[in-house]
């Protein structure tokens, strides 16, 4: 578990970029390309959009991109490497994002993901997303998620 995330910074970009494309390797094979989030531009994203780390042992164990929106703050990405998964940075990951939408005024935090993580789906399930609407993309489906807060 994390104790608290703590805003991105520009020296935490190799970081980010190696923990990202650990977290999704595992997705090239299923859908037959990489994830939009191995291909973002993080010196950007880390610039523009409000953007946290994990830590443990000073170590970058996890991420979350957040973008305000006129009416709900979207999470956008998050990602921990794989040897942290299934030790709760995730789920508190997405626990911050749904407390910092409520300090910053949101009724609701959205996500998609690919119909293909059928994982993530059944953790933002089991969190309380509910699917909102399915969309082609690429020769698959993104699967829009919200949770009201």
């Amino acid at each position: 578990m994390c104790a608290q995330p703590r805003p991105a910074i520009a020296a935490d970009l190799a970081s980010i970029e190696t923990l990202v494309s650990e977290a999704y390797g595992k997705y090239v094979a299923r859908i037959g390309r990489k994830p939009l989030p191995m291909l973002t531009n993080y010196r950007v994203a880390i610039s523009q959009h409000q953007f946290w780390v994990c830590e443990q042992d000073h170590i970058l164990v996890g991420v979350i991109e957040l973008i305000p929106a006129e009416d709900h703050l979207l999470i956008e990405n998050v990602a921990v490497t794989p040897k942290s998964q299934r030790q709760g940075i995730g789920r508190g990951l997405i626990a911050f994002a749904e407390s910092e939408a409520k300090r910053q005024g949101f009724p609701e935090v959205r996500l998609y993901t690919n119909e293909q993580f059928t994982e993530n789906l059944a953790l933002y399930s089991r969190l309380g997303y509910g699917e909102t609407r399915r969309e082609p993309f690429q020769g698959g489906t993104v699967v829009h998620m919200a949770k009201p807060v």
